[in-house]
């Protein structure tokens, strides 16, 4: 076992790494690994190559540089550690955090609030299209509640008293942007 340089267990311990990280820097960041790619993939040979993606997200540009920063020296160190070399380790796609626009989420929160609906400030680092809109104009969003919490998988369900609530808090924050 000590002539090993088995390339699972030094993706294993990264994958390990980057979720501590984004505890590390929780309660706002994400750190996933979440495609992996291990090769020959057979029953009784020691893994030779192994590919996977690391997804870093947090709403502060400072932060994320530094959970890119502790990743990568992580990286670094673990591949040393297990004997392992990478070949590679780029950044293939970086989006600046988006703050969404202040008055259009005090719309959203007092359309919430008008119908006594529950509702809680919320950080997302996913890449909705309103990332893109907020670039163009003043831009927030609206989160319904999944069952079990489950979102963007097959198994996603909402009451359909969640989706009207959401429906009611749209309406009602365009009203008051609109001033009526």
């Amino acid at each position: 076992m000590p002539r090993r340089k088995d390339a699972l267990l030094g993706a294993a311990r990264v994958i390990d790494w980057v979720n501590r990280v984004g505890h590390e820097h929780a309660p706002f960041a994400c750190a996933t690994v979440g495609m992996i790619q291990n090769y020959p993939n057979s029953r009784n040979v020691i893994p030779g190559r192994v590919f996977f993606t690391i997804d870093i997200r947090h709403p502060e540009d400072a932060v994320l540089a530094e959970m890119d920063r502790k990743v990568r020296e992580g990286v670094a160190r673990i591949a040393a550690e297990t004997k392992v070399e990478v070949q590679r380790l780029d950044q293939i796609f970086y989006y600046k955090p988006v703050a969404f626009d202040v008055e259009c989420v005090a719309s959203v929160r007092a359309g919430a609030v008008r119908f006594g609906y529950s509702h809680r400030d919320m950080v997302s680092g996913a890449g909705h299209d309103a990332c893109y809109l907020a670039q163009v104009a003043p831009t927030s969003m609206i989160f319904v509640p999944c069952v079990d919490g489950i979102s963007h998988n097959e198994v996603e369900d909402a009451k359909p008293e969640w989706i009207e609530a959401g429906g009611n808090i749209l309406l009602h924050a365009m009203l008051g942007r609109a001033g009526r």
